[in-house]
């Protein structure tokens, strides 16, 4: 029995039970068949006394930990844990040290499990590499963040990068229905029933995080109704008395961020002012700063409806204004009004596809001189509201440029505005 087990089985009778119901073995690991499967690489790898240096990247409740507990004692190994967010250089040399004293004394490898590596620092990470490249130590640091972010490139490369996925709502089901059953880890010993409403309720509150509905089965047994035959009963009401307001994951700074405003542009891209709503209202409830909401339905006006629709860029920025003047929460009516709106409206991206298409063209070939008829107070320059319909036929490209930056589409206005250029530059715009 190594040292893990040890201390597992010394406290698990007053731990809580998502720490009692932490996978004993690579069978019992849920939702990572692809990663730790039989026939996976890093199953292979361990089984035969080989482990990589690894980061592990992956919502919380995932495993990253229970994964690393697994790996290091199917190795032998042995485990040292640090939390990156409060350990100092000091003892990290530390750690290293016992590792090199276990290699050179006993033979024995070191697994350092690094909490939350994302918050050390480029000094803290130089620090780790002589070791990691010589073997001294395994490291496995685990993240909740995009390593390719957050980490030096140096200490990446000498890693290999494992991605865990949150748990899907049929292995939180198995999980929890494991937990009920369990008389050794779980509640078996409380002989607790519970409503097929209440467990759908605690699996769509975890949201793919298996210590997240652990948590709310254990504090839902503590209120549970006792039942005339002596079991305990879990209904919805006792779950929701459980989980009160429902607190939302979120950082600012941090991949869910990321991911939110991006499925929100791409639903609003895709005109879908259902999904778009969602996000929004997730975004909000999560307390995303919401000027970042607004200027990105600016961009978005311009980018991928531009003029198809050109009102929607006016209703952006009214919402930013809104926003400015007004605040949350009754700012959140102007921004959905702006969503819908947005999601509605005809789209077309010829705006962006023309400004990036004329840049690229003088990055590459250069600025030419502008024409003499076009310079300022040039008495060759023809004024177009000289002209019948105010217009008339010049050339302001300048010499030897021929290309077409701007192609309208059939799209919305945009439709009108190809036409009227077709009327005015027949040559230009006979295609």
């Amino acid at each position: 029995m190594n040292r893990q087990e040890k201390l597992f089985k010394e406290n698990n009778e007053y731990a809580p039970l998502a720490y009692r119901m932490r996978p004993q073995s690579f069978e019992e690991f849920l939702g990572a068949r692809k990663v730790i499967g039989e026939n996976s690489f890093l199953r292979k790898s361990v089984e035969k006394g080989y482990l990589p240096s690894l980061i592990i990247y992956g919502p919380p409740g995932s495993g990253k930990t229970t994964l690393s507990l697994l790996l290091a004692k199917t190795i032998n190994a042995d485990f040292i844990e640090l939390d990156a967010t409060i350990i100092g250089i000091q003892e990290l040399k530390e750690a290293l040290q016992r590792a090199k004293r276990n290699l050179e004394l006993y033979k024995k490898k070191t697994i350092i499990f690094l909490d939350e590596i994302h918050h050390f620092n480029k000094l803290q990470q130089d620090v780790l590499l002589p070791f990691v490249e010589k073997g001294v130590v395994i490291l496995i640091g685990a993240t909740t963040e995009n390593p390719f972010f957050v980490l030096n490139k140096t200490l990446l490369s000498r890693c290999r990068l494992i991605e865990l996925k949150p748990l899907s709502d049929d292995d939180i089901k198995k999980l929890l229905e494991k937990a009920i059953r369990d008389k050794e880890r779980g509640l078996g010993k409380m002989n607790i029933e519970i409503s097929e409403e209440a467990l759908k309720e605690i699996i769509r509150f975890a949201n793919g995080d298996a210590r997240v509905a652990l948590n709310t089965l254990e504090l839902a047994s503590f209120i549970a109704l006792p039942l005339e035959d002596g079991k305990l009963f879990i209904n919805l009401e006792t779950v929701k008395e459980v989980l009160g307001k429902r607190i939302f994951r979120y950082d600012q700074k941090g991949d869910e961020h990321y991911h939110n405003i991006s499925a929100f542009i791409k639903s609003i891209r895709g005109s879908d002012p259902d999904a778009a709503l969602y996000y929004l209202a997730r975004m909000l409830l999560s307390g995303e700063d919401p000027r970042f909401i607004a200027r990105r339905l600016i961009i978005h006006a311009a980018e991928d409806i531009g003029l198809a629709d050109p009102f929607a860029l006016v209703i952006a920025q009214a919402a930013y204004y809104a926003v400015e003047v007004v605040g949350i929460p009754e700012a959140r009516i102007p921004l959905a009004e702006a969503t819908i709106y947005l999601a509605t409206a005809p789209k077309s991206n010829s705006v962006l596809l023309s400004i990036d298409k004329a840049i690229k063209y003088i990055e590459e070939h250069g600025v030419n001189i502008v024409p003499e008829h076009l310079r300022s107070k040039s008495p060759n320059y023809l004024y177009p509201h000289d002209f019948s319909e105010h217009f008339v036929e010049q050339k302001y490209l300048p010499n030897g440029v021929e290309e077409e930056f701007y192609i309208p589409t059939e799209q919305g206005r945009e439709k009108l505005i190809k036409k009227r250029l077709e009327t005015l530059w027949k040559e230009r715009y006979k295609k």
